[in-house]
C-alpha cells in the first residue's frame, strides 16, 4: 500500500514529461473563467469605490489578529462588502485575452483553476440562493434557489451547523484542466497549494470589515458537487469558507 504522504511528494518524485503537455502541443488553454448562460441576469458588484465600511488595517494588524471563528453574530453583509472579499480573493488586476488574467492572489503559473461560489443567506440587496462569481466583469450569477439553504449548507458541511449560520459561505470549486494545460501530473499539488493562497486573503480580508471566517475542508463531495450544479469530474468543490459578522 503507497505511504499517503506519497501524495505531497509525486509530483516532485515523477519525472513529469512536460513536451506531452497541452501546452507545449500548442493547444489553447482552457478559458479563465466557466460561461455563464446567456440568459442568465447578472449582477453588478461595487467597484473600490462604492466599497463603503471598508476599512484600512496594516497588513501587521491584519496577520496578528487573524484567527478562525466559528460563532456569528445577526448581522448582514453588504453587498460593497461582498465586493471586497471576493475581489480579495479572486480579483483580476489585468485580464489578457480570455485564456490568461492576472489576479491578487498568487498561482502557479498563473493557472487559476478554481471557481468560487456563495450560498448568500444574509446579504442586503441578495436573495437566499447560491450565486457565482464572474470575476471578469465583477459580477455575480445566480446559480440556484433552495428551501432551507441553511440546512443544505450544513449537510454540506458535514453537519458543521455554523457553515449553515453565516452571513454568506464561500466554496470555492476547480476546473483541473486550467492547470492540466500547463503541469499535467502535477496540477494535482499546485491546486492544493493554490486553495491555500485563496482562503488566506479571505482571511486577511475579513479583518478589514470586522468579519471572521474558519476554512473548511471537511465537506461532503458528492452532495457539495450537486448542491453547486457541478459534474464532480471536470469542475469539483475544493473548499468551502463561511463568513459573519462578529
Amino acid at each position: 500500500m503507497q505511504n499517503p504522504r506519497d501524495f505531497l511528494k509525486d509530483s516532485i518524485r515523477l519525472t513529469i514529461d512536460f513536451s506531452k503537455t497541452d501546452q507545449s502541443r500548442g493547444l489553447p488553454p482552457p478559458p479563465i473563467q466557466k460561461p455563464a448562460p446567456p440568459e442568465a441576469a447578472r449582477i453588478d458588484l461595487p467597484g473600490k469605490e462604492g466599497w463603503e465600511g471598508v476599512k484600512p488595517v496594516t497588513l501587521v494588524e491584519a496577520i496578528a489578529n487573524r484567527r478562525s471563528h466559528r460563532t456569528s453574530t445577526r448581522g448582514d453583509l453588504t453587498l460593497p462588502e461582498l465586493s471586497f472579499l471576493l475581489w480579495a480573493t479572486q480579483g483580476v488586476r489585468q485580464a489578457e485575452g480570455a485564456h490568461h488574467a492576472l489576479r491578487v492572489v498568487p498561482s502557479a503559473g498563473c493557472r487559476h483553476s478554481f471557481e468560487t461560489y456563495i450560498a448568500a443567506f444574509r446579504v442586503a440587496g441578495l436573495k437566499k440562493a447560491f450565486y457565482r462569481y464572474l470575476p471578469l466583469g465583477h459580477q455575480l450569477v445566480e446559480v440556484a434557489a433552495y428551501d432551507n439553504l441553511e440546512r443544505h449548507v450544513t449537510q454540506m458541511a458535514l453537519g458543521q451547523s455554523f457553515a449553515g449560520r453565516s452571513a454568506a459561505t464561500f466554496f470555492w470549486t476547480t476546473i483541473p484542466a486550467r492547470m492540466e494545460w500547463r503541469y499535467g501530473l502535477a496540477a494535482h499539488k499546485v491546486i492544493a497549494l493554490d486553495a491555500g493562497h485563496v482562503c488566506q486573503n479571505l482571511y486577511l480580508a475579513c479583518e478589514a470589515i470586522g468579519c471572521g471566517t474558519c476554512a473548511i475542508a471537511a465537506y461532503d463531495q458528492d452532495y457539495s458537487d450537486e448542491m453547486l450544479g457541478v459534474d464532480g469530474e471536470e469542475e469539483f468543490t475544493i473548499y468551502m469558507a463561511p463568513v459573519s459578522k462578529l
